[in-house]
């Protein structure tokens, strides 16, 4: 079964555009677990823009499921994992000031420093993955570094959906294949949304899980909650059926 990991990151952006506390990052976590979500992604970024270091130690508590912290291993970034100890954490390189992920790591350039964040994580009993592009020889890199897992960066294949979604796919399926031979587990994440995830799923079926955000939030404004993530879910189902 592939995993549905709800990243609440908007709803943070949400709150902090009027200040307080709605809406209640922790309370949207909570509800998102009991609509069945099988997992709650965070990023926090070092201008805390939108998940705030101290929302990851308030949901620490709340989060039964899995828990995901994504995130570029600057030291900041290395002491709260070591304190909070997620399931899972998973390496982005994003610059400071980057808007949103839109590029996986350059695996053989920063070979060393990964394997040095991979080991010592995975020392305390987190699963890491690492984020990259569906590029063979990243992929056989993440392998060699020692990763538990990748996450595809899938923004490509959502752009190009539309266009010619088998071309659009080829790449992603490849990839998976060559990470799978590896023995790593498929994680994949980054535009996913309700008109691209059952393609992706039906052809890519032994993904791990699915990480979402924004597409996610911005559909439950008009299904609510509940009945996105019912919907996001019933696109990790074969066959397709009716929400």
């Amino acid at each position: 079964m592939t995993k549905l990991s709800v990243n609440v990151n908007k709803i943070a952006t949400l709150r902090n555009s009027r200040g307080g506390n709605i809406p209640d990052v922790v309370q949207v976590a909570i509800d998102c677990q009991l609509f069945g979500a099988d997992g709650i992604t965070v990023h926090p970024r070092p201008d805390q823009r939108h998940i705030r270091y101290s929302d990851v130690y308030d949901l620490q508590a709340k989060v039964h499921t899995e828990f995901n912290i994504e995130g570029n291993p600057i030291p900041e970034f290395i002491t709260l994992i070591k304190k909070i100890r997620p399931a899972q954490v998973t390496l982005v390189p994003d610059a400071h000031d980057a808007l949103t992920s839109d590029a996986g790591w350059d695996t053989v350039t920063y070979k060393d420093f990964l394997t040095d964040i991979v080991g010592e994580f995975q020392s305390i009993g987190v699963r890491t993955s690492v984020f990259v592009d569906p590029v063979p020889d990243m992929i056989r890199m993440a392998s060699q570094i020692g990763a538990d897992r990748i996450e595809l960066y899938t923004g490509p294949y959502a752009l190009q959906y539309s266009v010619n979604r088998e071309k659009a796919l080829e790449p992603f399926v490849e990839a998976a294949t060559l990470a799978k031979s590896l023995g790593l587990g498929v994680n994949a994440g980054h535009d996913l949304n309700l008109e691209n995830l059952h393609y992706l799923w039906a052809n890519i079926p032994w993904l791990k899980e699915v990480s979402i955000g924004h597409s996610l939030i911005s559909d439950a404004l008009y299904l609510g909650l509940k009945e996105t993530i019912k919907a996001y879910k019933n696109c990790l189902k074969d066959p397709l059926s009716e929400v």
